[in-house]
């Protein structure tokens, strides 16, 4: 009778949402996750920063002596979903110099420091998972890195952030301003108390440098991401996209672009976009994510699902740690981090897209003329023109608004006429500049 393999020890920093998820998957399957290891998974500590109050866990369990946790004989993976980026690069650091392997959800580190981590782990000989730190529980990490390893992948974009996401499908269903969406969201729970990092686009900034790195081999920060919110979206914006049979998301997009000399370049930005109805990703809606994946032989794959919320998040990460488990028990390893191609990050001004820009201009005659002639300047072309009156107080027609929808422009040449457009006399003002995305044109 053969000898049974020796327990797999597990720490877990952070008892929150998913921390508490994870313990409670670790505790009521272990029969099910032994037989998935080959080995029983045994819990032998959990860091908090605080020991305070009723945890839930029994507390010979609890530590706040994170340090010592992570480097203990007894422990073989530490499992990271306490955030933000200090203290937990420090102990996932640790962890790896001694030998330990690691799961994480930390988006906000993996960031800016994927490539420490990374080499941290190679330096050891150990396995550095972060399934969890993209789009919660939908698998897109491991598809880029293994069901795609032999293909090409030419683009990668999708809905990221569940906050943000809810906040525009309330505006598109509801007619409600940002504001009122936001505090929906908000007393759903689907907003932080301090939304910034969320609404302002660093959250999905975050996994798109996160995505970009994977997909192409190279390694992208988020100080390489462009980066815009959603606080400037106006039911006028949503009004107009609806006239053009479009709707409003805030899109992580991540290519490859070709330079003028041929040479391969990486782009990776984050804004809200016109999307139209019929594209796949204009009915994710709500708190939901989806990532559209477009490789050279595969074509185009989605993936849809819970993007947040603490058992989604607990399901990935539980998923990395039975993988990094069952590495241990089998001596074998995760494919290390693939940063070969070592590409370049295009700048934004050279990246090419569609756009539509709306302004209130004067209400007279030769208005479209002089608004069409600045665009055609910096050899941006018109795709269709829209203007409607705006009406103040006593119905009474106090000006107009005119929406331009362009033809596929670089983003320099379309910034440099959206700053003439302001300068002219006849513009009262740039109400909204907003990309579209997913057309062909």
């Amino acid at each position: 009778m053969s000898e049974p393999e020796k327990p797999v020890g597990v720490a877990v920093l952070g008892l929150g949402n998913v921390g508490s998820e994870v313990v409670r998957i670790i505790e009521e399957s272990a029969d099910d996750l032994a037989a998935r290891v080959g080995a029983p998974l045994v819990l032998r500590g959990i860091g908090v920063r605080r020991l305070s109050g009723d945890r839930g866990v029994p507390a010979d369990l609890l530590t706040d002596d994170i340090d010592s946790l992570v480097v203990r004989d007894d422990v073989d993976i530490v499992v990271e979903v306490m955030g933000p980026v200090e203290p937990s690069r420090k102990a996932i650091l640790s962890a790896l110099e001694h030998g330990k392997s690691v799961v994480t959800a930390n988006k906000a580190l993996l960031s800016v420091s994927t490539g420490e981590l990374a080499q941290a782990a190679e330096n050891a000989r150990v396995d550095l998972y972060f399934e969890a730190a993209v789009a919660g529980a939908i698998p897109v990490i491991r598809p880029l890195t293994q069901s795609l390893a032999g293909d090409t992948v030419q683009r990668v974009a999708g809905i990221v952030n569940g906050t943000t996401n809810y906040i525009l499908s309330e505006m598109d269903s509801t007619g409600a301003d940002y504001e009122k969406a936001l505090a929906d969201a908000s007393a759903l729970g689907y907003a932080e108390a301090d939304p910034t990092a969320d609404v302002e686009g660093y959250d999905a900034a975050a996994k798109a440098a996160i995505l970009a790195s994977i997909a192409f081999h190279t390694r992208v920060t988020a100080d390489d991401v462009y980066r815009e919110g959603i606080t400037k979206i106006s039911p006028e914006d949503f009004a107009s996209a609806r006239a053009l049979g479009c709707t409003i998301k805030l899109l992580s997009i991540c290519e490859r672009v070709a330079g003028d000399d041929g040479q391969q370049r990486v782009s990776a930005r984050v804004y809200p976009a016109l999307v139209p109805l019929e594209h796949p990703l204009a009915t994710v809606n709500g708190a939901f994510n989806a990532v559209v994946v477009e490789a050279e032989a595969a074509g185009r794959l989605m993936f849809y699902g819970q993007g947040a919320g603490g058992a989604p998040t607990a399901s990935a990460v539980t998923g990395d740690l039975v993988m990094a488990a069952r590495n241990r028990v089998l001596g074998s390893r995760a494919p290390k981090e693939s940063k070969y191609a070592q590409l370049s990050v295009a700048p934004m001004g050279v990246i090419s897209t569609r756009y539509y820009v709306s302004m209130d201009v004067a209400d007279k005659p030769g208005v479209l003329a002089t608004v069409a002639a600045e665009f055609a300047k910096r050899e941006v072309s018109i795709a269709e023109v829209r203007q409607e009156g705006v009406v103040g107080e006593g119905g009474r027609r106090v000006g107009a608004r005119v929406v331009v929808v362009t033809h596929t422009a670089t983003d320099a040449a379309l910034s440099e006429t959206v700053d003439a457009l302001a300068e002219l006399d006849v513009v009262q003002g740039v109400a909204s500049v907003l990309r579209l995305e997913g057309t062909n044109e």
